[in-house]
Formats: structure tokens, C-alpha cells, sequence
């Protein structure tokens, strides 16, 4: 065992959690990893997480880019390992389901202006830039044979185009879209597409799948002129940091990891590289940016090492 592997182990039960099942290969039924996600789940910010997501309904949601919205915080209780039965958790599932669209996708509550396009008026609905997000969630918890998350995957699938998905929301927020021509794909709807279909083991070498992460390659292939709804892919792009909220080098690349025929491409090499080239001599990983709304979690720091970090770092680098 390295001893990047032994300093995980000695971090919060969730980095131990995952590093024994996705860096040692262990199952879930293996004594060390059960021990591991039974301690998670009685961690004083597990159950404060789980407190929060309770609240499912109880905020607009007034920017996709905001790290501290529920619907991030519930794609992180899925990344670490939470699952829909665990406790407090059938209450959020049932709270996050009781509004679909009949198209199939789950709906927030938003507020788009008239200027945009809008009502002006708290609505329900969704958009390529949160329902992806919220049916990735569910599925890693567990619904993945769900049929209402299913429907929901059914119909976000169907919006794929030859260039990737496109900005699109439901006609209960009007006419809005970002910033950008009306024929480029939307990057990071592509990268929350391909992070929810990477879930279905059916789809994930699908045709849409195929189209999107051309798209986002592409993107990185042409990163120095090519700028599609103002998303860049530069200095910032390439900063690490946790959890995987936006359009970043480490969401991306732990999104295309999971597709194995794409791990010999020469852009997604690149794109691992620069991560490799970040480790300190110990081969930990220090976030090079925060997002403040995770203060007081270990990776919401930029002055030492962060175990969660180095882990999301290990876990794309190895399937290399």
C-alpha cells in the first residue's frame, strides 16, 4: 500500500469510505468498508447534510454556479456514498420526486424575469444545468431502475444533439438561455448529461454519449478560441477543486474517465496530465480554489492538502 493510499485511510470516514472500495477495490460487503460508510453516516456533517436536503423545497434556486444550492449538495450526499434508504434520506428522495415534469424530468423552483424571458414569478421547472444533476443524484443513491428517474433520463436524452446538448429548460421558464449562439452545445449541460448517463450501464456507450463527450473534447481541443456560452477553458478551468459543482478540469475528467474507450484519447491524456503535474512530491493533491458555501469541510481550504481532493484526483488518474 503507497502511502498516499494509508494517508486517505486516516482521513473522514467518506474519503475512507470510497478509497476502500475505488482505489483498493474492496466490496461493499468487505468488514473495513462497512465500518467505514457506518461511521459516514453518523458523522455529525453527514447528518447535518441530510438535515439540509430535508429542506428540499425551501429556496429558488438563482444561480446553477452556486455551490451551497440543494441540488448540488444532494449530487455530493450521492458522491460520497449516501443512498436513498440510509437515514432521513426516503424523505428527501420522496420531497425531490413530488414535482416532475410530465415529460419526465425533475422540476426546482426558479425565477426567470420577464427580461429574460421569464414570469418574474417563482416557478417550477427545469433546466440542462440542474435536472441532470438531480437524476444523477438519484440514480447513484440507488434509483437507477426508478421508472420516475427513468422517464426523467428518457426525455433529457432525447434533447441530445450531433454537437452535444444544447441549453434548453422547460416552457415553464419561457424563452430564457444563456449567454451564447443558439447552435453550440452547452458544455457544462454536456458534462451534467454524460455524468448522469455514465450512471446506466445501457447507455453509457450510446450514440448521445458518443456526441457529448466528442463535444466537450472538442471544446478543450479548441479551448484557446473556441468559447461556446462563455464557458472557458483556461487558467481557472484548470484549478482544483472540491466538491464537483461546475465546469472544472477535475469534473470533466472524472466524468470522462468513466467511459473506457475513451481513455486512450490524446485530449483526455492531456487534460490528465496537467492533473498528475499538480501533485506535490507526495502525490497530494492541495485545491488551488474553494467554493466558501463548504467552509469547515477539509477541501474548502487552499493552504495544505485535501484528502478528498487528492482521492477524486487518484480515482480519474487511475483508470488512465
Amino acid at each position: 500500500m503507497d502511502s498516499v493510499i494509508s494517508w486517505l485511510l486516516e482521513g473522514d470516514p467518506w474519503v475512507v469510505y470510497r478509497t476502500r472500495l475505488n482505489l483498493l477495490h474492496k466490496g461493499e460487503d468487505n468488514p473495513l468498508v462497512v465500518t467505514a460508510r457506518g461511521e459516514m453516516l453518523v458523522h455529525p456533517f453527514v447528518r447535518q447534510l441530510v438535515g439540509e436536503l430535508q429542506t428540499w423545497t425551501g429556496g429558488v434556486i438563482n444561480s446553477h454556479k452556486s455551490a451551497g444550492t440543494l441540488l448540488h449538495k444532494l449530487a455530493f450526499a450521492a458522491d460520497i456514498g449516501l443512498r436513498a434508504d440510509d437515514p432521513g434520506m426516503p424523505e428527501v428522495v420522496e420531497r425531490v420526486l413530488e414535482h416532475r415534469d410530465p415529460l419526465g424530468p425533475v422540476q426546482v423552483l426558479g425565477n426567470v424575469s420577464p427580461g429574460y424571458g421569464g414570469s418574474g414569478l417563482d416557478t417550477w421547472g427545469w433546466a440542462l444545468c440542474d435536472a441532470p444533476t438531480i437524476l444523477f443524484a438519484l440514480a447513484r443513491m440507488g434509483l437507477v431502475n426508478d421508472n420516475r428517474v427513468r422517464a426523467g433520463v428518457e426525455h433529457l436524452i432525447s434533447l441530445a444533439r450531433p454537437n452535444g446538448w444544447p441549453c434548453a429548460v422547460s416552457k415553464e421558464l419561457g424563452s430564457w438561455r444563456g449567454p451564447g449562439r443558439k447552435g453550440d452545445p452547452c458544455p457544462y449541460a454536456t458534462l451534467v448529461m454524460l455524468k448522469l448517463l455514465a450512471e446506466f450501464t445501457d447507455l453509457q456507450d450510446s450514440p448521445a454519449v458518443h456526441d457529448g463527450a466528442e463535444a466537450l473534447l472538442d471544446a478543450w481541443q479548441r479551448r484557446r478560441d473556441f468559447h461556446p456560452y462563455i464557458f472557458y477553458m483556461g487558467t481557472d478551468f484548470c484549478k482544483l477543486k472540491a466538491p464537483l459543482v461546475w465546469y472544472d478540469l477535475l469534473h470533466v475528467a472524472c466524468v470522462l474517465t468513466r467511459f473506457p474507450w475513451l481513455r486512450n484519447d490524446a485530449r483526455l491524456v492531456e487534460m490528465l496530465e496537467i492533473i498528475r503535474s499538480k501533485a506535490d512530491p507526495e502525490g497530494r493533491y492541495t485545491p488551488e480554489s474553494v467554493w466558501t458555501a463548504w467552509k469547515g469541510w477539509e477541501f474548502a481550504q487552499k493552504k495544505i492538502p485535501s484528502r478528498l481532493v487528492t482521492l477524486l484526483a487518484r480515482e480519474a488518474l487511475m483508470k488512465n
